[in-house]
């Protein structure tokens, strides 16, 4: 039986790159590996309820619950979100070179784990060629390129530790 997740979809990564790409309104440079966390929680949108929120964030817990659907999907189980998240690596990777190769991000970047947007034209040329997000997908992304982006990256309260979906307990030494 052949099964279809769009995790494993290169087209479909690509489509979720450009999606935040788009929502990610700045001229500045965006981190691969946070770029890389909100592709997972786009991909997964009801795992945004398993990140550690501080107890003065609750505004961001009430926008979770009311703008994430919680919705179990048989299929879409993950037993382990490190894991899968590892799994997607491939993927993401190879989106975002497509899209450097398209000259919608910068190439040099990519080197030294940035990803900043080239010519907002042209990604903004693609957009109506991509299907339309649905309201869950639109509601993740605003929030992950807003709340999600004030936050350091690295660090104790960084997106890395409060996501556990990659190793933070080394990035104080290298900071």
């Amino acid at each position: 039986m052949i099964v279809y997740h769009q995790a494993y979809d290169l087209y479909h990564a690509v489509y979720r790159m450009v999606q935040l790409l788009h929502y990610f309104n700045r001229s500045e440079f965006v981190e691969i590996e946070r770029l890389r966390i909100w592709d997972y929680y786009l991909l997964f949108p009801n795992k945004m309820r398993n990140i550690k929120l501080k107890r003065d964030e609750k505004d961001i817990r009430e926008i979770i619950g009311s703008f994430i659907e919680r919705k179990d999907n048989e299929y879409e189980q993950i037993l382990d979100d490190k894991k899968m998240f590892e799994r997607i690596k491939a993927y993401q990777m190879s989106a975002l070179k497509c899209l450097a190769s398209y000259g919608i991000i910068n190439k040099d970047y990519i080197t030294v784990n940035r990803v900043k947007v080239l010519s907002k034209e042209t990604l903004t040329d693609y957009l109506p060629k991509l299907q339309q997000l649905s309201n869950q997908e639109l509601n993740a992304i605003k929030l992950l390129t807003s709340h999600f982006y004030q936050m350091s990256l690295i660090g104790e309260y960084g997106l890395k530790e409060r996501s556990r979906l990659l190793e933070s307990r080394y990035d104080a030494e290298q900071a």
